[in-house]
């Protein structure tokens, strides 16, 4: 298991997160930034993320799991401004996974769990 933080695996994976939804939408064909903008910040928020994390969650793995966890119970500075805590905490949890599926190379597993959250997008 890789032994970056849950916050810095967060951190990674909510850049990674960001750039594959905006690749989604161009794929998609949209093409207007503000209109990219809104459908990206949906799928992008705390909120959003809540939404992906409960479409992928039977199918993780333990090891998975724990990575959730281990984001979701980071101690963090940060105070969430459009959303409660508990909220921030599970969408920072789904930022992990997804940080640590790309720190740890596990490229094809991100592309299952990312395809899965963006399929009916």
């Amino acid at each position: 298991m890789i032994q970056f933080n849950g916050q810095t695996l967060a951190y990674i994976g909510d850049a990674i997160y960001e750039l594959r939804v905006r690749e989604h939408f161009l794929s998609k064909g949209h093409t207007l930034v503000n209109d990219l903008h809104q459908k990206v910040i949906k799928l992008t928020s705390a909120n959003g993320q809540i939404i992906a994390l409960e479409k992928i969650q039977d199918m993780l793995s333990l090891e998975e799991q724990q990575i959730i966890k281990r984001g979701r119970n980071a101690e963090s500075s940060r105070k969430p401004k459009h959303t409660r805590m508990q909220d921030y905490k599970y969408a920072t949890g789904f930022e992990a996974l997804i940080g640590y599926l790309y720190l740890s190379n596990q490229i094809e597993r991100l592309n299952v769990v990312l395809n899965l959250v963006l399929d009916c997008e």
